[in-house]
């Protein structure tokens, strides 16, 4: 996430509101045939070893916070030594649910405020969870402390896809929430669901009164954008655009420009049909809709989205990087002088990437899926 270029939220919604129709309806890049480069051109170290990690972040000091589905987090120095948090709340840890993404607040340095998602336990399964608390250190331990809920999806659902990216807008005022569909996706439609969508909450978890439908009942009033599947990426460019990718079906990954009040289409279009076979309409065929950026057939699976800044790569500045899961590799995305999209190059790791962070030094950090995967350390070489 990026907090450099700081603006009042008004200003950054206007920006994204005026988007051109005709700019966001051109015709996407389809990035999926590609080819992936085996020869890269960063060195790789494996820093650590966890279990099922699912996100990082970095702290104001260098040392990162990083989640494991389980229901674990760690604060990591860039050494690998770890120190367990205690006061993890108890998660639904199924298939794609469990503890997810954590994100410290922009003025963590004063507050100590530590943001995350979790799929609770709730009946009938589990419900995406954002809460906060703050992280206290002492004698060489660490702990949640003063815990409070902010948002709480209804109701709770067995599906996957519970989305939980955290991004906080460039001036700190406002924080943003992907929610996927829990695998029910028509409820991505229903402005009354709280699945399919883009969140856009104050810090304390109210409602700004410039969202799109301020003003509104239940989900309403938060919603910044509907129509989406599996959101495991959101965070801005340096320019103060938000940008999301999601996961499609059977292909049809996609990587979004999002814009306050935006329909992203799923599932009544997609580039990618349905695991049967069965097709779905293209989103050529529903102007209305918001088409991606760039999409993917076959698929990356991607996770993980971080826009580049530092001295390490001077060539990537201001560059979004995605890890891939069914890709195994990295993803670098760069911007056309007219704001759209490409694919720049696609690294294989033979490694199933889960996220992606860019340390304080411009080291990118990522990563990798499942147990005993690595934390890894990457650098020019």
């Amino acid at each position: 996430m990026n907090r450099s270029a700081l603006s009042p939220a008004f200003a950054l919604a206007a920006l994204l509101a005026l988007t051109p129709v005709g700019a966001r309806c051109a015709a996407p890049e389809n990035a999926g045939s590609l080819p992936a480069d085996g020869t890269v051109p960063f060195a790789v170290r494996r820093v650590a070893t966890f279990d099922r990690p699912w996100a990082i972040a970095f702290l104001p000091d260098g040392r990162l916070v990083l989640t494991e589905k389980a229901g674990r987090l760690f604060l990591v120095t860039q050494a690998g030594a770890r120190t367990a948090i205690d006061g993890v709340p108890a998660t639904y840890d199924r298939g794609q649910n469990g503890l997810l993404d954590v994100a410290p607040s922009p003025d963590f340095a004063r507050n100590g405020l530590l943001y995350f998602t979790r799929v609770a336990p709730g009946d009938g399964g589990g419900a995406l969870v954002l809460a906060r608390a703050r992280l206290e250190e002492s004698g060489g331990r660490a702990r949640l402390r003063d815990q409070k809920t902010l948002w709480r999806q209804q109701p709770a659902s067995r599906g996957g896809q519970p989305g939980g990216i955290i991004a906080f807008s460039p001036d700190g005022r406002h924080l943003f929430l992907t929610v996927g569909d829990r695998m029910e996706p028509d409820t991505a439609q229903d402005p009354d669901a709280a699945r399919g969508k883009i969140l856009r909450l104050n810090p304390d978890g109210s409602a700004p009164p410039d969202n799109p439908m301020a003003g509104r009942a239940g989900i309403r009033a938060l919603t910044w954008s509907m129509g989406h599947r599996n959101p495991y990426g959101l965070a801005f460019a340096p320019d103060g655009a938000l940008w999301e990718h999601e996961m499609g079906p059977r292909g049809g990954d996609e990587l979004n420009r999002i814009r306050p009040g935006g329909n992203y289409g799923w599932p009544e279009v997609s580039n990618g049909d349905q695991y049967s076979g069965w097709p779905i309409p293209r989103h050529a065929t529903r102007p209305e809709f918001d088409a991606p950026s760039v999409y993917w057939t076959p698929v990356i699976a991607p996770a993980g989205l971080a826009f580049y800044h530092g001295p390490q790569f001077p060539a990537w500045q201001g560059s979004a990087l995605i890890g891939g899961l069914r890709a195994e590799g990295l993803v670098r995305i760069a911007f056309n002088a007219d704001g759209t999209a490409r694919q720049a190059d696609r690294w294989a790791l033979g490694r199933r990437i889960r996220d992606v962070a860019v340390a304080p030094d411009g080291a990118v950090w990522v990563i990798e899926d499942g147990d005993g995967a690595g934390l890894l350390r990457l650098t020019s070489k």
